[in-house]
């Protein structure tokens, strides 16, 4: 098993490698940059003469602002002295907002989280308990019209419900239910703890449904398919033979070799419900989560940004998929990794 786990982590080592070239070498193509960028924002801006055009800037202070930002030096030098600050864990400063990106992401973490961790939870108790009911009630009316809700639900993009729900409860054409903007009011502070959390939930109602419908439907169709295949299965029949009930089968039995699949993809599950959630969901509800930051940093050429967070990001998916991979051994012993076939 340690030998394994050694092998994994250094496998990791070209993978995170390759993903941090590949995107180096992308956005030395792109056109423009962050010097443009600055230098279109200040002119937008009205800061000062120099800054009305991009041609009508001195090109010593074009000079300046590229030896500030190390755009003076040679790509590959850039690139060694980034790999060697991540290497470090230093993912540098955002050219445009004048932070640290490790400052950055601990900025949006909260929304993400909040975002990550009850999508997760709510997706997972409608989904297993919800694919379990449809596996015990296969082929039968409650069945199809489960699935074909699921589908339906499955198939409408979020930010197409974000907004039918925004129309409709949100001070839209009809009712004014719900917050628009934020997961709290700006008198949060002020409130006491159950207002708190009962202004936390009314924020957080609206994105949460659009996050939820639209991904617990692969989670419900993969339980009552795991089921169903067990269910069939021999030892099931033996069980049934012996006069068990149809719970005990369900659930001593059923239960715990169904659940494998499914239990071994907690992590990325729990992982990717914080680092995948959708950019328009969060435009929609004003909520400057981390797929906000994302997005803005491609679309502003904040290229600190961008390669700070793919590294963040593919790290953790990496270890993630490891521990993944490790469950198998937790919730099944007959899994033996590195083991060899006699």
């Amino acid at each position: 098993m340690l030998g394994y786990i050694l092998k994994r982590i250094l496998l990791m080592l070209p993978t995170l490698l390759g993903a941090l070239t590949i995107t180096f070498v992308v956005v030395q193509f792109v056109p423009g940059g962050p010097i443009e960028t600055i230098m279109a924002e200040a002119s937008a801006g009205g800061q000062g003469e120099a800054y009305r055009a991009s041609r009508d800037v001195d090109q010593k202070q074009i000079e300046e602002l590229k030896k500030l930002y190390g755009f003076d030096k040679p790509t590959h030098v850039r690139y060694f002295e980034m790999l060697g600050n991540f290497a470090r864990f230093d993912l540098g400063r955002s050219y445009l907002q004048n932070k640290d990106v490790w400052q950055l992401i601990k900025e949006k973490l909260p929304v993400s989280i909040s975002l990550g961790l009850w999508t997760f939870l709510v997706s997972y108790m409608i989904s297993i308990p919800l694919g379990i009911a449809k596996a015990v009630r296969e082929g039968t009316r409650f069945d199809a019209i489960t699935t074909m809700g699921v589908l339906v639900g499955y198939a409408i993009p979020g930010f197409v419900l974000g907004i039918l729900l925004i129309v409709l409860f949100a001070g839209g054409t009809f009712l004014d239910w719900f917050p628009l903007r934020g997961l709290t009011s700006d008198n949060w502070s002020e409130l006491s703890w159950p207002a708190r959390i009962l202004d936390y939930f009314w924020h957080l109602t609206l994105p949460l449904t659009c996050l939820v419908i639209h991904s617990f439907a692969v989670m419900t169709l993969l339980t009552k398919n795991t089921f169903v295949e067990e269910m069939r299965k021999q030892y099931v029949l033996v069980a049934r033979s012996k006069g068990l009930s149809q719970g005990r089968v369900l659930y001593k039995h059923i239960f715990r070799n169904a659940l494998i699949p499914i239990v071994t993809g907690f992590p990325s599950a729990f992982v990717g419900a914080f680092f995948a959630g959708s950019v328009l969901i969060e435009t929609l509800f004003s909520l400057d989560g981390l797929g906000l930051l994302g997005y803005e940093a491609v679309v502003r050429r904040d290229y600190a940004v961008v390669l700070g967070s793919l590294y963040f990001f593919t790290l953790i998916a990496l270890v993630v998929k490891l521990v993944s991979d490790l469950l198998y051994v937790v919730v099944d012993p007959r899994v033996q990794f590195g083991s060899v076939a006699k």
